[in-house]
């Protein structure tokens, strides 16, 4: 495969990835804001802050109030995080690399493009909001749902699980960096009670929220949610799960092209350290200190899977 289509597909699916991220904080960001009023522009500050644009909305705008927010992360262009960007995006990169796509997926981009290009051609009302944040999950998972039935199991098929793979889990790593100190183990660390409602915004951002009162049905606990999302291997939005599929495409790859690169090397010790951590571990550590390293490895190891299969072919 030729470095420019592995890097479409790379990207086309990080793109999709990220538009349904976006959608999720925004979801959960939503449902506090309307439940505290009074925390309101807080969590809109954390919701922006989890999509990793800060800098870029506090150029524009001064305060934190929901219709600023919902505009710059659902259809601003000049922010290239935006949903709309970010479908943009995708859409270009799939018409990159038509030919290596079943025209199964190619028509679910293409639907999903047009289908958000109305819906985000106007301001988004608060009252309209549950709805179009619905739209925007249903038609990320008709891509996925098309890849996951049409598509060969092959190097194309790895290089989209790879994109899918690392955008899920910076998201889910930036969710828990923002909101660690809702997780910490005692209330005596922030001087107030820890609040249920955080709690749940959190595990609702990673789709956990349903799943984690199934396996733990007593009471919420900041050190089992954190648990949860980090080291859990059954939950699809964890980080141990995001990496073992991660190290198992880069591994497909190595199969196919008969080659070990540095990639390879970088994911399998970040794999194995979610393995021999326990959560009472990342505590001592610092949960902070340990997401910010584990987001700091995850962009190098993004940028050094671009590198290293740039000139395969």
């Amino acid at each position: 495969m030729l470095g420019k289509t592995a890097g479409g597909l790379f990207w086309m699916f990080r793109f999709l990835e990220r538009s349904e991220n976006t959608a999720r904080m925004l979801d959960a960001g939503f449902r506090i804001a309307l439940t505290r009023s009074t925390a309101a522009e807080n969590e809109w500050a954390s919701v922006v802050a989890a999509a990793g644009v800060t800098d870029a909305y506090t150029a524009k705008y001064d305060q934190y109030i929901a219709r600023n927010v919902i505009d710059f992360l659902l259809r601003d262009t000049s922010n290239s995080s935006s949903v709309w960007s970010v479908i943009e995006g995708a859409r270009n990169n799939a018409r990159l690399v038509r030919t290596a796509l079943t025209r199964e997926v190619w028509e679910a981009t293409n639907e999903c493009w047009i289908t958000l290009k109305d819906l985000l051609a106007h301001p988004i009302s608060e009252r309209d909001l549950p709805e179009v944040l619905g739209t925007i999950r249903q038609q990320s998972a008709l891509v996925r749902g098309a890849l996951h039935g049409t598509m060969l199991r092959n190097d194309i098929f790895d290089f989209a699980r790879l994109g899918t793979y690392l955008e899920r889990a910076d998201n889910t790593a930036r969710i828990l960096d923002v909101k660690y100190y809702v997780l910490l183990p005692s209330a005596s660390f922030v001087g107030s009670s820890l609040d249920n409602v955080q709690w749940e915004s959190i595990l609702r951002s990673v789709s956990a929220q349903r799943a984690f009162r199934w396996l733990n049905p007593g009471e919420i606990n900041p050190m089992g949610i954190a648990e949860f999302i980090i080291l859990d291997r059954r939950l699809p939005r964890s980080l141990s799960f995001c990496y073992a599929k991660i190290v198992d495409n880069l591994s497909y790859l190595e199969a196919d092209y008969g080659l070990r690169l540095d990639c390879h090397e970088m994911a399998a010790p970040i794999l194995q350290r979610l393995k021999e951590s326990s959560i009472a571990s990342i505590f001592d550590e610092g949960l902070h200190e340990f997401i910010t390293a584990f987001i700091r490895d995850n962009m190098a190891l993004g940028a050094q899977i671009e590198q290293d299969y740039r000139f395969i072919g």
